[in-house]
């Protein structure tokens, strides 16, 4: 078996860089701010190419990539809940003189409604859901980033689905929707 030289190594890596680096991106974007999703997206490339022979070829590059980015935003996140609990500690100790309030939020009712839904899942069905429908992920994909087989992968998305829309029929409609009811009458008669 011959030697990998370092230009051919080079190659691959771009060539594996090309497929992953989008959908790496966005996978990223949609599940954390955007200073820790540039830490993560860097550290994924930099594991990419440490393990750069086990990274699959074609298509099953970018779970697999998805995967790793997935691992390190958890790592990412438990770093940060770990630093929470430790200011929290030092608030409870010395508290600042004043506390300014951050009211975020999305003026688009249905958006709201949405993540609303998604937050009330549970965390495996919330994360598949958002793997196809923002991340573009099918059966296939989905049974490699969550490791199990694609016909599970198939089943737990049709069961996320039905209990999202479950869930969004729980909510409340938006201010000033009014729904027909059956039997009626219209008020311009």
């Amino acid at each position: 078996m011959r030697a990998v030289t370092d230009a051919e190594r080079e190659l691959r890596f771009r060539a594996v860089a090309e497929l992953v680096v989008e959908p790496v991106r966005r996978y990223l974007a949609r599940r954390t701010d955007a200073a820790t999703a540039d830490d993560v997206f860097n550290e994924t490339l930099i594991v990419c190419w440490r393990r750069l022979d086990e990274v699959p070829l074609a298509d099953e590059a970018v779970p697999w990539a998805i995967v790793v980015g997935r691992n390190l935003l958890a790592n990412a996140e438990r770093a940060e809940r770990r630093r929470g609990r430790l200011t929290a500690k030092i608030i409870a100790l010395d508290p600042p003189a004043s506390v300014i309030e951050y009211a975020g939020g999305d003026s688009d009712a249905d958006a709201v409604a949405v993540r609303d839904a998604l937050t009330r899942l549970r965390r495996d069905d919330a994360e598949l859901l958002r793997l196809w429908a923002w991340d573009g992920l099918e059966s296939p994909h989905l049974a490699t980033v969550l490791g199990i087989s694609a016909n599970a992968a198939a089943i737990r998305l049709h069961r996320a689905k039905a209990r999202l829309k479950a869930e969004l029929l729980k909510s409340p409609r938006p201010a000033g929707h009014v729904e027909a009811e059956e039997g009626s009458t219209d008020a311009r008669r």
